[in-house]
């Protein structure tokens, strides 16, 4: 397993050594044990998975504590842009945004601990993306950023994404108060 810190603190990519013969490939995607011994000592209480077409958007989520979900995330089928952004207001970073593409060839991993906003973009149809979430979806507690706010400037690679009605009702950065 190899990790790579990214500029942002505490979000990580994780590379998982696959295996591949004419059969296919394996590898291990949650190993409790290997993530400890990386400083991840995770509990996760839910798993959740989305399908998309290509050009879905979603994102950018988050929980307001305490109620706040850590996420290990994952492509198992397609490819997808995805974004996190620090919402740590006491952070160095803070306002700034990680990309990495995300596909079912490069295996890649990403932590994204609390204190983020979450999100993506499905390169190709039929896309399947997984959730490892460290704490349970509350509804009362969910907001989100406009994906398309200018002060974030994120690229997401992609032209008139199909986005939910209640992300195109997101709030801006500008008047965000972080509950982080």
């Amino acid at each position: 397993m190899e990790i790579v810190k990214t500029n942002l603190e505490g979000l990580l990519v994780i590379k998982s050594k696959c295996i591949r013969d004419n059969r296919g490939h394996f590898f291990e995607s949650w190993n409790k044990l290997e993530y400890k011994n990386i400083g991840l000592d995770i509990d996760f209480v839910q798993d959740n998975q989305s399908l998309s077409k290509k050009g879905v958007l979603r994102g950018l989520h988050f929980q307001h504590p305490p109620f706040a979900q850590g996420k290990l995330v994952r492509v198992i089928k397609g490819a997808v842009v995805d974004i996190a952004v620090d919402i740590r207001k006491d952070s160095p970073t803070y306002g700034e945004h990680y990309s990495i593409r995300l596909t079912e060839e490069n295996n890649k991993i990403l932590w994204v601990p609390p204190g983020f906003a979450h999100g993506f973009v499905s390169l190709e149809d039929n896309t399947i993306f997984s959730y490892k979430c460290t704490a349970y979806y509350d509804k009362d507690s969910e907001d989100s950023l406009f994906w398309a706010d200018t002060d974030l400037s994120i690229d997401w690679g992609v032209d008139n994404p199909l986005v939910s009605k209640k992300d195109l009702l997101a709030g801006s950065f500008k008047n965000f108060t972080s509950p982080f």
